[in-house]
C-alpha cells in the first residue's frame, strides 16, 4: 500500500507582479559573483567566487576586502560563509579558511578524511547555542567544537548511496534540531542525543511517502522553518536520458506525514530552486531552469509565496541587472534584504507591510491521508 498525501491549497499565479521602485535599491559589489551572505553583530559578511571575502558595515557604511589582491588571503574563491563572536569561517574547493577576529589573519584547514572532494566545503553552519560549526563537504560531515578547537569528521552514507554523504545545505530548526542536506536526501538530528547512537539521527528521501516519491533522486539546496512547516528547495537536474533524475521544486513538509510539492505547474516560473528566504508570513525563492538540450542552469528570478495562503507571485525589482542575474543567495537582516547574484549584491529596504504580510487569515488545511492500493 503507499500513501499519498495533499494539502487543500489553491496556488494563484497573479498577472500583476510586486513591484520595488528603483529608489529602494541599493546596489554593491558591481560585477562581483555573490556566493553567500551572512549577518553578523551588525556587519555583513560577503562571500564571492573571484574577488575573495568582503566585511561591510552598516553603522560605519564602510568596506574592508580580504583578497589576494589585497595581500590579505590566500585564496578568492569561496562558496560560502558562517561567523560567530570571535571567528569568520569561509568554505573553498581547497578546504576551510578562518579569520580570527583578534588576531585578523586567515588561516586554511585542510581535512584528510574524503580525499580530494573531501575539501570541498559545501556548506557552512553555526550553532551559537553550543558554539559549534557544522562543516558540510562533498565527502563527509564535520563537527567543529570551536572552544577546543576539536574537528570530529562523520560519514553519513545511507544504503551504500554515496549522494547522502555530498552535503549541499545545513540549517538549525529550533533549539533541538539539525537538518543537513545532501545530494540524496536530508539527515535529521536531534542534538540533545548522543550524536554516534542511531536514535540521534533519521533520513529522509523520496521512498516511503516522503517527497512524495517523486523523482529517481531529490538534492536539497536550501531548508526554511516556521513553526508548523519545512520548506525544502530542491535542485533540478534532468536530461533525456534520466528525465526523472531530479525533478526540483519547493516540497512542504508538516512534520509528521504530509507533503506537497509547488512546481511550475502551480505558479513557479521554473522548477529548480537556488535558495529560500522568509520575510514575515512572506517566503522568497530564487529559482532556476535547467536545460536537457545544454544541461545548462538559466535563471528565472524571485518569487513571493505566501505562506499562510499558498498565494504565488512574481516579483518586479525594476532593475535589469536583477532580472538577468543568477541569484544564488539571500539573506534578511531584520531590516533590509539582501540578494546575492552572479554579478552583484543587491540590498532592498523592506517595508514592514511587506515583511509581515499575511494575506488572508487562513491555516493550511491537511487532508487525512488516503490509501491507495499499487498497481
Amino acid at each position: 500500500m503507499i500513501f499519498r498525501f495533499s494539502f487543500c491549497l489553491f496556488f494563484l499565479f497573479l498577472i500583476s507582479p510586486v513591484n520595488f521602485s528603483q529608489e529602494n535599491i541599493k546596489t554593491y559589489l558591481e560585477g562581483a559573483n555573490i556566493t553567500s551572505i551572512q549577518d553578523n553583530a551588525g556587519d555583513i559578511w560577503i562571500a564571492t567566487y573571484g574577488q575573495g571575502i568582503y566585511k561591510y558595515s552598516k553603522k560605519e557604511d564602510t568596506w574592508e576586502n580580504y583578497s589576494t589582491k589585497e595581500g590579505n588571503l590566500s585564496n578568492d574563491l569561496f562558496f560560502n560563509i558562517a561567523a560567530s563572536k570571535n571567528y569568520i569561517w569561509a568554505g573553498a574547493a581547497e578546504g576551510l579558511y578562518i579569520l580570527n577576529k583578534k588576531l585578523n589573519k586567515w588561516v586554511n584547514k585542510k581535512f584528510a578524511m574524503g580525499g580530494e572532494m573531501g575539501n570541498w566545503i559545501r556548506s557552512l553552519c553555526y550553532d551559537s547555542t553550543q558554539n559549534v560549526l557544522w562543516i558540510g563537504r562533498f565527502k563527509n560531515l564535520t563537527r567543529l567544537d570551536v572552544r577546543q578547537q576539536k574537528y570530529t569528521d562523520y560519514n553519513k552514507t545511507v544504503n551504500g548511496d554515496s549522494k547522502t554523504n555530498n552535503f549541499t545545505t545545513i540549517s538549525l530548526d529550533g533549539d533541538s534540531l539539525i537538518w543537513f542536506g545532501t545530494e540524496g536526501g536530508v539527515h535529521k538530528y536531534y542534538k540533545k542525543r548522543n550524536i554516534n547512537s542511531t536514535i540521534a539521527w533519521d533520513f529522509y528521501n523520496n521512498k516511503n511517502g516522503e517527497f512524495l516519491e517523486q523523482g529517481s533522486f531529490v538534492s536539497i539546496s536550501d531548508l526554511l522553518f516556521d513553526n508548523k512547516y519545512i520548506w525544502f528547495g530542491t535542485d533540478e537536474f534532468i536530461t533525456k536520458e534520466q528525465p526523472d533524475f531530479n525533478l526540483g521544486g519547493i516540497y512542504i513538509y508538516d512534520r509528521n506525514k504530509h507533503w506537497v510539492r509547488i512546481s511550475k505547474k502551480d505558479g513557479l516560473p521554473a522548477n529548480g530552486i537556488y535558495c529560500i528566504a522568509r520575510t514575515g508570513n512572506t517566503i522568497w525563492a530564487s529559482v532556476y531552469q535547467f536545460s536537457k538540450n545544454d544541461r545548462t542552469e538559466y535563471g528565472h528570478g524571485l518569487v513571493l509565496i505566501n505562506r499562510i495562503t499558498g498565494q504565488i507571485e512574481p516579483i518586479n525589482l525594476e532593475n535589469d541587472k536583477i532580472k538577468t542575474a543568477t541569484i544564488l543567495s539571500m539573506l534578511f537582516d531584520g531590516v533590509d534584504f539582501w540578494i546575492g547574484t552572479d554579478s552583484g549584491l543587491f540590498r532592498i529596504q523592506i517595508d514592514n507591510p511587506l515583511a509581515h504580510w499575511s494575506g488572508r487569515k487562513q491555516s493550511l488545511n491537511i487532508e487525512k491521508p488516503i490509501k491507495r492500493k499499487r498497481k
